[in-house]
């Protein structure tokens, strides 16, 4: 399905809040002035506040498992809005909440 390219400058959330940013974002390739994202760079969770039980299970890293089928940067599948990811320990998913919206892949 199409949908925007993610940038470094998007507003990632995992499903807590927590803030999630790109480890490494391709240097090569720019939307909006900034660097686009791969499915091959992990991203970090920081500021999750959930718990079970009281016992703290924050969000601390998330890998995306769905990414562009067309389109490449440095042989690596681009990052889309609609891409999926799941954090590590507790596997909740991430959200893409604000991207650019000009460029489209698929």
């Amino acid at each position: 399905m199409p949908g925007f390219l993610l940038h470094v400058g998007a507003t990632v959330l995992c499903a807590h809040a927590g803030q999630a940013q790109p480890t490494a974002p391709n240097p090569r390739v720019r939307v909006a002035g900034q660097p686009v994202v791969t499915q091959a760079a992990p991203y970090t969770v920081a500021g999750c506040p959930f718990n079970v039980s009281g016992a703290p299970s924050p969000c601390v890293t998330a890998q995306w498992v769905t990414a562009a089928l067309r389109v490449r940067a440095s042989g690596q599948p681009v990052l889309l809005q609609d891409s999926q990811a799941l954090c590590a320990p507790n596997g909740t998913p991430l959200t893409v909440v604000v991207t650019q919206a000009r460029v489209r892949g698929q």
